[in-house]
């Protein structure tokens, strides 16, 4: 018996040092700096990072969390995510069951007749058992490759579902900001129809001309334009969440901008500033994306799925061994036939050993090591994406709240400048260029300032995403 151990000794180690059946380790290297510059923007030593939010706690609208919990029931490209999973739930217990042995119940019967003798009849009842013996780890890493399609088509699951999260949210705020430019239109149309009826009556009192009357009423109408604009645009984004709702297109119920904080119940401040206000904005540690992030999770098991590949290209080397075995009642003994029948038994066992398939194992091979090496490259570049889309998200952040404190000033001071020139205007002591060019210029700096509102909530959101929030 001491004879056989030293040979199975070495062949084992001979396999392992091959990494036939070494597992794959999970990459986790992420450098601090993968940010970029956080200026501004609190860390989250000591408290709970951005990402580990669930959606629940960071849209605390209550109309927005019915229809982001409506958009992930109905939605088909979810739907179609969770069959993936299945089917590779499916799959993965294949791969398991490979170890098992398989069972055949072949019955056979035959009529035989020669010449003038009579007609024989044999039959053969046999149960027969194959097994593949894994000493060389082909079905192991076949089942291991198997279990990181999985992980990978759950991970894709989630990274639809964030994505389903971060559009809903985003054409529910535009809905909320189209709402709000269509409130200030409808009330600039109201104040410019009464500029419109004051120059009109000082145009009857042969105090301005019929070209001040003109231009007033031109500029009266562009605003009546944006209000049909506005309302289309308005029915175009709802339509657009009907779609992600797999639902006919209806209403969208929805509070008006401001009534909710975007990330944080306890932000204070200015009703719409609260909606990004950057010191609740905590990104906690690089790494932590590894945890949180469905696309760089999804690279690590493609790399592991293709580590497992090349494992299983390296045994397909190595031989073969299956073991087989029948039994079965049956009349036949081959040259004579006896009844009743009897029990027949066999077993046999077969190695079989690749010596020239035309090239074709080491191609496999070759070409499951440069898928491998093509992954790596790609997790890389996956992790680099990743924290460039936070370091953008930030930046949009930081220069929305700035642009936050300019747009309100300018609001303001265009505020007083129109009331100011129609005063004027109404003692005949302004042109009515001036009372023009005073509104237009308020109504466009208002406009603006609810689309930078817009523009810093969709950049929050960003940074949710950004970070791995969502995908649970």
């Amino acid at each position: 018996m001491r004879k056989f151990i030293i040979p199975i000794i070495a062949t084992t180690l001979m396999l392992t040092s091959c990494g036939i059946y070494n597992k794959y380790e999970q990459k986790n290297d992420i450098s601090a700096d993968v940010f970029g510059r956080t200026q501004d923007i609190t860390d989250a030593e000591g408290n709970t990072s951005l990402a580990q939010m669930s959606w629940r706690e960071f849209f605390t609208d209550p109309l927005l969390q019915q229809l982001i919990e409506q958009v992930l029931a109905n939605n088909t490209d979810l739907n179609s995510a969770r069959i993936a999973v299945e089917k590779s739930q499916a799959s993965l217990k294949a791969a398991k069951m490979a170890y098992l042995p398989s069972l055949y119940l072949s019955p056979q019967g035959t009529l035989s007749k020669f010449d003038d003798s009579p007609w024989s009849k044999t039959y053969n009842l046999p149960l027969q058992l194959s097994m593949d013996v894994d000493v060389l780890g082909s079905i192991t890493n076949k089942k291991r490759a198997a279990k990181a399609v999985l992980l990978q088509a759950q991970m894709q699951q989630e990274a639809i579902r964030s994505n389903l999260i971060s559009v809903t949210a985003q054409q529910y705020f535009m809905l909320q900001v189209l709402d709000r430019q269509l409130e200030i239109l409808t009330q600039t149309d109201s104040l410019w129809n009464e500029s419109l009826e004051t120059e009109k009556a000082l145009w009857e009192n042969g105090k301005a001309y019929s070209t001040a009357v003109n231009q007033m009423e031109s500029s009266y109408l562009n605003v009546k334009t944006q209000i049909v604009d506005t309302r289309r645009n308005i029915r175009s984004v709802e339509n657009a969440i009907c779609q992600l709702l797999a639902a006919t297109p209806q209403h969208i119920d929805r509070q008006k901008w401001g009534c909710s904080t975007l990330h944080h119940a306890d932000a204070q401040g200015d009703a719409d500033q609260q909606m990004f206000d950057t010191k609740y904005l905590l990104l906690g540690v690089p790494a932590m994306m590894l945890e949180n992030r469905p696309d760089i999770r999804i690279a690590n098991h493609a790399m592991e799925e293709a580590f497992y590949n090349t494992a299983a290209a390296r045994s397909a080397f190595y031989p073969n061994i299956t073991l087989s075995g029948s039994a079965g009642w049956t009349n036949s003994g081959g040259g004579y036939i006896v009844n009743p029948g009897k029990l027949l038994l066999s077993a046999i066992g077969s190695l079989t050993q690749p010596i020239f398939a035309r090239g074709q194992l080491i191609a496999n091979k070759k070409i499951a090591k440069l898928t491998e090496e093509d992954l790596q490259k790609k997790y890389v570049q996956t992790v680099i994406n990743a924290g460039n889309e936070v370091n953008e998200a930030m930046a949009d952040c930081m220069a929305a709240r700035e642009k936050f404190g300019y747009f309100q000033r300018q609001v303001q001071v265009l505020q007083d400048a129109y009331k100011g020139t129609h005063e004027l205007m109404d003692n005949g002591k302004a042109s009515y260029l001036e009372v023009l060019t005073a509104q237009e210029s308020l109504l466009n700096a208002q406009l603006s300032h609810a689309m930078n509102m817009y523009d810093a909530a969709q950049a929050v959101i960003a940074l949710y995403i950004a970070l791995g929030g969502g995908a649970k």
